[in-house]
């Protein structure tokens, strides 16, 4: 019976160790509620450089800096956390670059987590700086148009159109900002984020919006 055991720690060791390398969900405190965000394995480099930010509470007490209704909220500038009233956001953020991880079947459908960027060539990502899709329900027809006009003729995956339709995105952002997560809980929080009245320039919501994040764990026992 106990030499049991000892294969049955091992196990445990191995089912945690693998846990720990998918699946990792971060919940995402703000004051209208809680977020909670899946974050994808096919995009490995965002996806650890965003935990080891969340473990070092890199994001506590920054605010959604930039918010735009029908397309995104933004945050992660470490600029924002002291920042006065009315000053201008979106500078700030780690030294380093992520490179580009797009994936085909990772796109920005409402809910969507990606990282921002400036303008570099390699479309090589902010370290720190991140969006959540609220978006938009679109049509055949918009869609479209958007194919011609501002996707370069590349055309849409039929099941992406689909989504696009019915729950709404950004598809103009696909395949050119790397989309690394999704939020699985708490879509309404961007909805009551995006809503909130923002000054020009920079669309910096008039009333501070600051978030906390933390791991969620989970374990599982034989």
């Amino acid at each position: 019976m106990h030499r049991k055991l000892p294969v049955l720690w091992l196990l445990l060791l191995v089912s945690l160790a693998a846990q720990a390398q998918r699946n990792r969900k971060v919940k995402l405190y703000t004051p209208y509620g809680k977020m909670v965000i899946r974050l994808y394995d096919q995009t490995p480099k965002h996806r650890d450089n965003f935990i080891k930010l969340v473990k070092q509470h890199y994001y506590d007490s920054l605010l959604f800096h930039r918010v735009i209704q029908h397309f995104m909220i933004q945050g992660g500038d470490p600029d924002s956390r002291r920042a006065q009233p009315g000053v201008a956001l979106g500078n700030g953020g780690p030294e380093y670059r992520i490179p580009a991880e797009f994936q085909l079947d990772l796109y920005h459908r409402r809910g969507a987590l990606g990282a921002a960027r400036d303008n570099n060539p390699a479309k090589e990502s902010s370290g720190s700086q991140f969006y959540i899709v609220q978006g938009k329900k679109w049509t055949d027809g918009g869609l479209d148009t958007l194919e011609q006009t501002r996707l370069g003729g590349r055309k849409l995956p039929v099941d992406q159109r689909e989504v696009y339709k019915e729950w709404g995105g950004s598809p103009h952002l696909d395949q050119s900002y790397t989309v690394f997560g999704q939020v699985v809980k708490g879509l309404h929080v961007i909805d009551s984020i995006a809503a909130q009245p923002t000054k020009k320039p920079g669309d910096r919501p008039v009333e501070d919006i600051r978030m906390k994040m933390r791991l969620k764990k989970k374990f599982f026992f034989f």
